[in-house]
């Protein structure tokens, strides 16, 4: 028999996207307040964060070669789409909080949906706030010639997850309302990296070459096959959270036409804004000057920084000097909104698996004046602090100066880990097809089978050679994974009454 939580019955399948209606409020649910801006906001906002400006010189390290970089860059948003267009069927069809947990439930039960809301709630999400809020604290700590000790690191990143957390208990119009307004800002940010280019060119300033996009530098690897992988690896780094808006389904607003929207219009946003501003890093500087990038300090890798250098040296140094200022704070609000979407997201698997009886009970409880996952929130913040905590602890027994460095192992079994899910999500939806071939899809995927098949072969053979090339990382992700079994049998024991 399957271990199917009785609240969503197979006898009842319609029950599957009965969330409530704008406006309404079942017992233990949450508000719809979520419109389509906000939704595409979710989508983009969850993805922008430190990849994009951090990554790239760890992309020209393992290639050197521009063709196969930007192919690649090309390729994964390739793949966020034929993934998006799987999701959208499966979050359109059930509306609720908890995105992959959902939907793993439904097709192979409650341990595996336990399984993927453990390693997101307890390892994954913890790591990337940890990891994020320190990256910014490093952007902060270098542009302003600041040295923090390890109490002062601890305060104010404990600081920075507090207030991200306090706005999303609030109210979820809150943590929409910050994820909307720091989206815009990236994106546009991102923007303008690639516009101010071409109306420099316009003018006279030519500090794009050409030629630049043919220079090479020797790759990590000698084989093609291993380059593309450790490419794709560090760019679906870069992509990851592409299904952002699914985690608060059950609080988007006509979730059956808002979702799929939310997820094609993001991804075509971030696939758009990816490949324009890696042309310009490309075009403005050589592969050795982007691979040099990889050696410097975490608050001196961006390339984004040095790209505006480059292209306004001809204005003085006082035009550098401000919009290095700029570029670094606009980094900064770009992790913090990163910080904002993970605290907001996060939480809502760990709410419904406390809702469904499988984790704590008292994570799926509803704030009654706020209504949001308060509790959840709430944990998941504090784990993150303690992350941040033994991180740094650490550092000062090991007398490290890379407090990036702690956070590097757990951030990279976080795609590998993730992937793992997602291919299984992925494949939910043939699976659920078979198994409740008469529930209502409001969206249905475009070129099934294929396109689920398509998605599920790319991404075995991704992860093979990820395994392969990075066994300490993946095995690591692995065993997390795994160490959630007895505690998802403990929890059946107990019928997780606490």
């Amino acid at each position: 028999m399957s271990d199917r939580d009785s609240t969503t019955p197979i006898e009842n399948p319609q029950s599957l996207g009965s969330a409530g209606a704008p406006g309404e409020l079942g017992a233990g649910q949450l508000r719809r307040a979520l419109g389509p801006g906000i939704a595409i906001a979710m989508v983009v906002g969850n993805v922008i964060g430190s990849g994009i400006f951090f990554k790239p010189p760890q992309i020209a390290v393992a290639s050197g070669n521009f063709p196969l970089i930007i192919s690649v860059w090309v390729f994964g948003g390739v793949l966020c789409i034929l993934g998006g267009m799987c999701f959208a069927e499966l979050a359109a069809m059930m509306p609720r909080a908890g995105g992959l947990y959902v939907y793993l439930k439904e097709a192979y039960g409650k341990c595996t949906a336990f399984l993927y809301g453990w390693t997101d709630f307890v390892f994954a999400r913890p790591a990337s706030i940890g990891a994020l809020c320190t990256a910014s604290l490093t952007m902060i700590a270098a542009a302003s010639g600041w040295a923090p000790n390890t109490l002062e690191r601890i305060l104010f990143i404990t600081l920075l997850i507090s207030v991200m957390a306090g706005l999303n208990i609030v109210g979820v119009l809150w943590g929409g309302s910050v994820q909307l307004l720091t989206t815009i800002l990236k994106a546009g940010f991102l923007l303008a990296i690639i516009v101010v280019p071409l109306i420099l060119l316009a003018g006279g300033y030519g500090s794009v070459d050409v030629a630049n996009y043919s220079t090479t530098s020797a790759p990590e690897h000698d084989s093609y096959i291993r380059q593309f992988a450790v490419v794709l690896l560090a760019v679906m780094w870069a992509y990851n959270g592409w299904h952002g808006v699914t985690p608060v389904a059950e609080e988007i607003k006509h979730p059956q036409r808002n979702i799929p929207l939310a997820l094609f219009a993001g991804i075509g946003i971030l696939i758009v804004l990816y490949v324009g501003v890696n042309l310009v890093y490309h075009g403005v500087m050589s592969m050795d000057e982007i691979r040099a990038k990889a050696e410097l300090a975490d608050g001196e890798r961006d390339l984004v920084g040095a790209v505006a250098e480059r292209l306004l040296s001809p204005f003085g140094e006082s035009w550098v000097n401000g919009v290095t200022v700029v570029v670094t704070s606009l980094i900064v609000i770009s992790m913090l909104g990163a910080v904002n979407s993970n605290v907001m997201n996060g939480p809502r698997a760990a709410f419904a698996m406390g809702r469904d009886g499988v984790f704590f009970r008292s994570l799926g409880a509803v704030h009654a004046s706020f209504a949001t996952p308060a509790v959840a929130i709430l944990v998941q913040s504090v784990m993150a602090v303690v992350l941040v905590v033994a991180s740094s602890a650490y550092l000062s027994l090991t007398k490290s100066d890379n407090p990036g460095a702690v956070f590097e192992l757990l951030t990279n079994f976080v795609v590998f880990a993730s992937s793992l899910f997602y291919m299984l999500a992925v494949a939910s939806v043939m699976v659920l097809r078979a198994k409740l071939p008469n529930v209502e899809r409001p969206y249905r995927t475009s070129g099934y089978p294929f396109v689920p098949i398509a998605y599920l072969v790319v991404y075995a053979m991704f992860l093979s050679y990820v395994f392969l090339d990075k066994p300490l990382d993946s095995g690591i992700g692995l065993c997390l994974v795994v160490i959630g079994l007895p505690f998802y049998w403990c929890f059946q024991r107990k019928k997780a009454v606490i």
